[in-house]
Parts: structure tokens; sequence; C-alpha cells
């Protein structure tokens, strides 16, 4: 398997505030974070070789980008892959730029949820849900199972399990409460969590990501170029991609802890990146916390902790921002929400700001590796799961 380590380089990115933005449409966002991308990168439009375009919805397609951003016959691909679809526009426009085609190109990722008639992230109440090779559950009840097995698995108290997922969210809403662009800015305390209104039991309203609008984007080159644009550009350590194909409802031994995507996906981004212990190597990580038991999860399918010891790591400070390994530095999905085509680029926007030292009050000290996860499914059948690695220059 070949590698794309240190072929390319991302010298620009932008980020919308994620919010409920009723005044906006997709392509006020998807305008937005082009241009803070473009004012970063020193670059304009016009120098755009090739861009892809990621969003979830039906009704957008690539030359709609094109519209937005006054694009002038340039190619642009749309592409969709769940959860992982901003990933995935940045996946494949690396790859456009390590292949020699392309000097400089963009990758964008935006949706528009609140006001668009979905239900919630991925299901549209105009298609029945049982046409599609899908779960027949709503997602807080799919994680839940994942929890409740977790639970079971270690054989772990009720009260303490309930705690360390609460211990997760007051985690990443004090993150949350340092940084601008989240949707919710404001901290809770434990028993907030621990006492908020349940969910789908044991997940209550604050081990839940919210539902938003947002919009991020990338300019991407080869770092011959990037050197020539500026001194901190960020370069590409690992692009890493598992796709399950709903193994998980023919399997006996399927547990509901370890999820094969996510150990795929994090084994392959380490060779790659050449991790031997990610738990020391990687200076900070911004994983797919649609959930908090998701997180918790993560923790031991990445390698972050021992098998069964996530709950010990979370109590001990691990995952905070002083901590070992800081986890969800910008707040992640708990704070700002889940606009499926945009949370992957935003969460490597996090990596970027934290790898050239400008997140201002929520900066991790020293961060030269950092690590941005989306997964996309559920744990009952099967998901995808998208691990991009990034590195500084020096």
């Amino acid at each position: 398997m070949g590698r794309i380590t240190d072929k390319v380089a991302v010298v620009g990115m932008g980020c919308t505030r994620f919010d409920e933005h009723w005044d906006k449409g997709i392509e006020d966002l998807a305008v937005e974070a082009a241009y803070e991308a473009f004012a970063d990168a020193a670059v304009s439009s016009e120098d755009i070789e090739a861009a892809w375009w990621g969003t979830v919805d039906g009704g957008e397609l690539g030359r709609t980008l094109g519209r937005f951003l006054k694009f002038e016959y340039i190619p642009i691909t749309r592409v969709e892959n769940r959860c992982a679809t901003g990933s995935e526009a940045f996946r494949n426009a690396c790859f456009a730029v390590a292949s020699g085609m392309y000097d400089l190109v963009l990758a964008l990722g935006a949706e528009k949820l609140k006001d668009s008639g979905l239900a919630s992230a991925g299901l549209d109440p105009r298609q029945p849900y049982t046409s599609r090779m899908e779960s027949m559950i709503h997602p807080p009840a799919a994680f839940a199972q994942l929890a409740r097995r977790y639970q079971y698995h270690y054989g772990l108290d009720y009260d303490e399990f309930k705690k360390a997922l609460s211990l997760i969210a007051v985690k990443n809403h004090h993150n949350g409460s340092l940084n601008p662009k989240a949707q919710f800015q404001k901290e809770i305390t434990l028993e907030q969590a621990v006492k908020a209104p349940m969910v789908s039991e044991p997940l209550g309203l604050f081990d839940c990501c919210g539902v938003s609008d947002g919009a991020a984007a990338a300019i991407i080159t080869r770092p011959e170029i990037a050197k020539e644009m500026r001194d901190d550009y960020i370069l590409v350590k690992a692009l890493a991609l598992s796709s399950g194909s709903f193994q998980n409802r023919l399997r006996s031994d399927h547990d509901l802890v370890h999820m094969e995507e996510l150990i795929r996906s994090s084994k392959d981004a380490y060779a790659q990146a050449g991790i031997k212990d990610p738990r020391k190597e990687i200076d900070l990580a911004v994983v797919h916390d649609c959930f908090t038991i998701t997180e918790m999860v993560i923790y031991e399918n990445f390698g972050f902790s021992e098998w069964g010891k996530a709950r010990d790591d979370v109590e001990q400070g691990t995952f905070t921002l002083e901590g070992e390994l800081p986890i969800n530095t910008d707040g992640g999905l708990k704070c700002f929400g889940h606009p499926l085509g945009a949370s992957g680029l935003r969460m490597i926007y996090e990596v970027y700001k934290q790898l050239q030292g400008k997140a201002d009050r929520r900066q991790v000290k020293n961060a030269r590796l950092g690590l941005a996860h989306t997964f996309g499914g559920t744990p009952i059948d099967s998901g995808v799961s998208a691990v991009t690695i990034l590195g500084r220059n020096d």
C-alpha cells in the first residue's frame, strides 16, 4: 500500500461558525468558508485549478459550488460518504495534488440542516427509512445500545459509567467555551450532565451532539509550492478510510465494543505516518464524538487507552486540554453540532490551527502532530471511518 506522507500541504483553511443559521443559505456558508481559506492562503478563486465539494444534501450538484464561488469551468467533483463526507472531499483533493495533476485545489464541505426539512443528521423524512440499506434505529438509540453493551462488557457500575460519560461532555463543553466558532460556548457542570433529561438511556441531553449548519474549506498544494507561499504550511502525514459493508448484522461475535472500521482506519493511518505509540506520539486529536460513548470507544479502538481502561483515563483527565493527550480541543461535535458535509473539514481546521500555534485560549503546547477523525453509520451494523493525520513542516 502506498503512502501520501509529506506529498501534499495545506496552505489555507476557513471555517464558519457552526450554528442555527436561519438567515443564511448553504451558498452563504460555502462562500464564507472559502473566502477565509483564500485569505489565509493569500490566493484568489481564480488560482484554484479544481475543487471537491462535500455535502450530503442530494440536491447540491458539483456545479452548484462553481456557481457559489464563480469558478470558470474548472473541474468540480461532488462527493458524499455519510458523516465522513468532509474528510472525503479533503482526501480526494489531496490525492489529485499528489498525482501531479493539479498544483492548487480546494476542498470544501458544507451542510444546511436546521431549515432543510431533515429530521436529523442523515435522516430524510421525504424518503422512507426502511427503503435504504440502513438500520431502522434512530442514531441516539443505536449508540445507546453501544453504551449499554460497553457497560455490560466491562462490568461497570451504572453510576460510575454515567459519570465517565458526563466527564467527557464536561470536557468538551469547556473546550467549546473557548472557541468563538462553536455552536455552544457555555461550560456545564458534572451534575448538570449526569442529571440531564434522558434521550435514550443511558445517553442524556449532554451526551448527544446537536444539529447545526456550517461549512469549512482547505487549500491544498505540494510542499515545494507551499514553502514559497508561507512558512507555517502544514503537511499531510496520512489519509486512511475504512468502510464496513454491514458485516455486523451477520457476525455472531460482534461485541459492540471493538469497531473494526475504527481499528483498521487508525492502524492504516499510523502505518503511513510511522506512528508506533499513538498515545505518546500524537499531540492532539479531534474525533467523532456524535455521542459521549462514541468518544469513549474511540479512545480504546485508536490505542489511546487500553481496552476497558478508557473510564480510568477520563477520570484522570488524560484527554483534557492540560492532559497527556488533549482530545476534541475545539469542543467537538458536542459543541459544534454535526452538519455532515462540513464536520470532517472542521476537524481538520482545528488540527491545522493547533499545529500553527493559532488556537488562542485552547492552544496545546508544542503541538507537532495531530489527528482528525470522522465516523458515519452506526455501531450495530457498519460504518465508514476516516482518519487524517497532519504535521508541522519543521
